[in-house]
C-alpha cells in the first residue's frame, strides 16, 4: 500500500520577474495604512509579489521540462532591466495592483520574446495584452468597494529603482483547494551580467 500523496498531474504555471526585498519593503511600509484600514481584502503575501510576464495556465507536469533550457539561454542573453514600483489602481474594482515604471519597452520585448519561445515548446496559453502591475490585494464581492480608496492611497507612491535580477517559471496551487494563493519558483535564471 503506498501511503505517499498522489502528486498532481498538471501545474499552473506563468513566468515572471520579482522585485528585490529592499524594493518589496518599500512598498510595504506605504501599505501599511492600507492593510490595517482594508483588512477585508485578500492582501497577497510580499514573497509571492511578482510582475506577470506570460501567464501559461495550466500545463502537464511533463510540459515544465521543455521550458527550462529555452528560459536559461533568454536570460542569459539580456542585460537585466531597470525598474520601479509607482503608484496604485485597480482592475474592476477586484484587483488592487502597484504600477511599473521605468524600461517598459524593455519589459514589453522581454515579454513578447518569452511568450514566443513558449510557444515554440509546442505551449499554447491565453493571449492577454502585457499591463505591467505588480498584483497586491484581492476583493470579495462585498469589499470591492474598499479597492478605489486603497488604489487612491498609493498615488503618490514612487519606489526606487532597481533591477531585475532573475526570470522566474512560477507554479501556483490555484484552483488546488480552499486556502490563501501560494507561488513557488519552479527554477529561475539570471540575466546576462548578473551574478
Amino acid at each position: 500500500m503506498n501511503d505517499r500523496p498522489e502528486q498532481p498531474s498538471t501545474v499552473r504555471v506563468f513566468v515572471a520577474l520579482a522585485p528585490p526585498d529592499d524594493a518589496k519593503d518599500e512598498l510595504a511600509n506605504a501599505l501599511r495604512p492600507a492593510y490595517e484600514q482594508y483588512p477585508g481584502l485578500r492582501w497577497n503575501r510580499i514573497e509571492d509579489w511578482h510582475i506577470t510576464l506570460a501567464f501559461l495556465g495550466e500545463l502537464p507536469v511533463t510540459a515544465v521540462p521543455t521550458l527550462r533550457p529555452v528560459l536559461a539561454r533568454l536570460a542569459a542573453s539580456r542585460p537585466p532591466l531597470t525598474l520601479g514600483l509607482n503608484g496604485g489602481g485597480h482592475f474592476d474594482e477586484r484587483l488592487l495592483w502597484s504600477g511599473i515604471q521605468g524600461e517598459l519597452e524593455g519589459l514589453h520585448h522581454l515579454a513578447d520574446d518569452v511568450r514566443k519561445l513558449v510557444r515554440t515548446c509546442g505551449i499554447t496559453f491565453p493571449e492577454r495584452p502585457l499591463r505591467p502591475h505588480l498584483t497586491l490585494a484581492r476583493a470579495r464581492r462585498s469589499e470591492q468597494a474598499t479597492i478605489p480608496p486603497a488604489a487612491a492611497s498609493l498615488a503618490h507612491f514612487t519606489g526606487h529603482p532597481w533591477q531585475t535580477e532573475r526570470l522566474h517559471l512560477v507554479g501556483s496551487n490555484i484552483g488546488r483547494g480552499p486556502g490563501a494563493i501560494r507561488y513557488r519558483d519552479i527554477d529561475a535564471w539570471h540575466f546576462a551580467g548578473d551574478s
